[in-house]
């Protein structure tokens, strides 16, 4: 189940309002509790029998916390963590890793049988989460939870569940216990999700349409037009599809009185990649930042070093992502360019134009999520050598003009959506906050456009039946 769905606007959604509503705020258990079964059916319904699975890592994560946080036995807290880190990741590993590694023994000439595995759903985020809650108790960042229920709604939590963001511990372990849900939270809630399912369902999709088009096509049509439409269309698509998810995350916890972090802050207004990555996904790159770089020694250590730990975050990006040949690409050219713009030519981006500075970055990024969405090493080569105009088949052809008159208005808005126009205008409403005009367009006007684009949302979704969503793999 995935949030733009009519099941879960229609159904699910509605019965777990009523039936959490119903219950006075001060039976909080109750609530909890009520939340938790609705969010491990929200995970069964998609993911079946492996909602076992689930249930499994919010125990070694809950047993793993207890032994983390006896401060009096070191060695019991150390084995603690050992035991989550290798269970958790072990869980994932082999769901997630086998078949590929499997595979890539096999195709060195070895016969291996490669096994058939289902992934499920989001195992990458649930894993991340807990674990980071396990390290955290151990590092005394965070207090031992004893009741194992709220470690389960922590890492159950249906919001950010299959996509993230990746929440930690600390960042709502007061909300599961102490919350208070209001209506002026509630509205706030239900607006940005109303505006998350109109960035998906509006935008995201018309710009996969494109995308699945021109990726779909043979190396012999491709021209360089096409190919750069078709990377522009993903570009956005990503962005959209994955920052959509988010935002109705966030919206969703707040209609329950939980705080999420953000986790984008427009990255394609980005002048470096550097920057880039700290706008884009946030909580997973702090993940890393602060469970695998920091521990590996961060910036407190030689250059040769520094190069070292940033080729390993960025491989384990990569592979994070997923078992195929094209992330962990895509985590080492991300790697390289880091290093480059730390050691080599960032001193020189500093003194350009912020423009050169965004082109520049723009144009890395692009060809980033053409690595990503490539589906094998032959279709990137095919794509780089059309972009670049190497495979000589002229510069624009018919399919590329007509891509681009065909959802211009829908290119036209992934632009002004992926700039920071809302954050400015609310920004001037919020100068003017005493004035008739401004109070009544932030606590009328602007709700009623989200519920409208939200209106239109469904409509979308119930006329078409194009309705991809790319994290769901993760």
């Amino acid at each position: 189940m995935v949030f733009s769905s009519l099941e879960f606007l229609l159904g699910f959604l509605p019965c777990l309002l009523v039936i959490y509503f119903i219950i006075p705020a001060k039976v909080r258990w109750l609530r909890n509790l009520v939340l938790l079964a609705f969010s491990l059916f929200f995970y069964q319904w998609g993911a079946h029998q492996l909602v076992l699975l689930m249930v499994a890592s919010i125990l070694v994560n809950y047993l793993g916390g207890l032994m983390a946080g006896r401060r009096d036995h070191p060695a019991s807290a150390k084995f603690g963590v050992w035991f989550a880190a290798v269970l958790g990741l072990g869980l994932l590993g082999w769901f997630k890793y086998a078949g590929f590694l499997a595979q890539t023994i096999c195709d060195l000439g070895f016969a291996i049988p490669v096994p058939h595995i289902t992934l499920p759903i989001g195992i990458s985020f649930f894993t991340f989460q807990g674990l980071s809650y396990v390290i955290d108790v151990y590092r005394g960042d965070a207090p031992t939870q004893k009741n194992p229920l709220d470690v389960a709604l922590y890492v159950a939590l249906f919001p950010q569940l299959v996509a993230g963001p990746i929440v930690r511990y600390t960042t709502v372990m007061e909300d599961i216990t102490h919350r208070r849900e209001t209506l002026d939270e509630f509205a706030a809630g239900v607006t940005r999700f109303c505006f998350g399912l109109a960035k998906k369902m509006v935008i995201a999709n018309a710009m996969g349409q494109i995308a699945d088009g021109v990726f779909n096509q043979t190396a012999a049509n491709l021209d360089p037009g096409l190919a750069w439409v078709g990377a522009l269309a993903y570009t956005f698509q990503i962005y959209f599809d994955f920052s959509a998810y988010s935002d109705m995350a966030i919206g969703l916890g707040r209609m329950f009185g939980f705080h999420f972090l953000e986790n984008f802050n427009y990255p394609y207004i980005s002048k470096s990649v550097t920057e880039f990555w700290r706008r884009w996904h946030i909580s997973l790159s702090t993940w890393f930042r602060d469970y695998v770089y920091i521990p590996l020694g961060g910036n407190r250590c030689s250059r040769k070093r520094q190069i070292f730990n940033l080729l390993v975050v960025w491989g384990l990006t990569g592979l994070w992502h997923g078992a195929e040949w094209n992330f962990i690409c895509w985590g080492l050219y991300y790697a390289l360019l880091l290093i480059g713009e730390r050691y080599v030519w960032g001193g020189l981006m500093d003194k350009l134009p912020s423009v050169i500075g965004h082109i520049y970055t723009m144009l890395f990024v692009m060809v980033g999520w053409l690595i990503f969405r490539a589906s094998s090493l032959g279709q990137i080569l095919s794509f780089l050598s059309a972009m670049f105009g190497a495979n000589h088949c002229g510069i624009w052809n018919d399919q590329a003009t007509y891509l681009v008159l065909e959802y211009r208005w829908d290119l036209l808005l992934a632009v002004i959506a992926s700039l920071p126009v809302k954050t400015k205008l609310q920004d001037i409403l919020d100068s003017h906050r005493d004035g008739r005009l401004s109070v009544a367009l932030s606590t009328i006007g602007i709700p009623i456009f989200a519920l409208g684009v939200g209106a239109l949302s469904v409509v979308f979704l119930v006329s078409s039946g194009f309705n991809p969503f790319i994290y769901f793999q993760f």
